[in-house]
């Protein structure tokens, strides 16, 4: 999954950068995507990285409630395989183990794992390889219930200008809205693992992300920042109950690089 991540991108976002390329109207922004696609292939032909910066690992782990995992720690398991696919993969590592003493593990573990128990008695891993380059751009913010949706668009929109070339656009756009200050941020990056041809099941977040995503595109930014159309290939919105005196939203931008694989047992 590591290498094939890295290696890789998903048809849905082939799709997107395909689609984006055909209508982009700045000359310089169809160059660009047509460099990325270049890019895409030289990749997976070659078996190489697309992209240097491989990424530390996320591993979202959902756990049908029926499962029983025996042998071992379930993310010994994950970081071991973290650590094979790294080392065998000649992929970048680039993780440290202390924030502060900044000494590099080797092997790019410890993965960040999240753990979700769902129905069922099967354990569903996806595997997000996370660059950092998009995700030192990410924001959350505590909004007052006053704010409403405008707040919300309005933080969206204004993360994204912040971010600017330094998210590497054409970017996508996970979003969490409501539940808490952490809750919102794990929904944002989970919201990154979303097709992007599957939007959201709720017709009010439906709306609100297609409205979000014409907006960011109407900014002029465009690939690699350097004007177009095309600064957002999507976004996607993920949300749930939160508290009546607060409105939590989180933005967690991804570069076009949108990369993850997925696996069930």
């Amino acid at each position: 999954m590591c290498i094939e991540a890295n290696h890789s991108l998903g048809a849905d976002m082939r799709a997107a950068l395909d689609k984006a390329a055909e209508t982009e109207d700045s000359p310089v922004g169809k160059h660009v995507l047509a460099q990325l696609q270049e890019n895409l292939k030289i990749a997976e032909e070659d078996r190489i990285p697309i992209c240097q910066d491989t990424g530390m690992a996320v591993v979202f782990a959902d756990i049908g409630q029926d499962v029983h995992i025996e042998g071992g720690f379930i993310e010994d398991a994950i970081n071991e395989g973290v650590r094979q696919g790294y080392t065998e993969g000649y992929l970048r590592k680039s993780v440290v183990g202390d924030p502060i003493e900044r000494v590099n593990t080797g092997d790019n573990t410890p993965a960040i794992v999240h753990y979700r128990m769902v129905p069922g008695d099967e354990l569903k891993l996806t595997f997000c390889p996370k660059g950092f380059g998009s995700e030192n751009m990410s924001r959350v913010f505590m909004l007052k219930p006053a704010d409403g949706v405008q707040g919300i668009k309005d933080a969206v929109i204004g993360a994204v200008a912040d971010a600017g070339p330094n998210a590497c656009p054409p970017m996508v756009v996970g979003v969490g809205i409501g539940g808490t200050f952490e809750k919102c941020a794990l929904m944002a990056k989970r919201a990154l693992t979303r097709s992007l041809d599957e939007p959201s099941p709720l017709p009010h977040i439906r709306a609100l992300e297609e409205e979000l995503l014409a907006e960011i595109n109407k900014s002029g930014l465009g690939p690699a920042g350097l004007g177009g159309k095309t600064t957002a290939l999507g976004l996607n919105i993920e949300s749930c109950a939160t508290h009546i005196a607060g409105l939590p939203v989180a933005v967690n931008i991804c570069c076009h690089v949108n990369r993850h694989a997925v696996r069930i047992l």
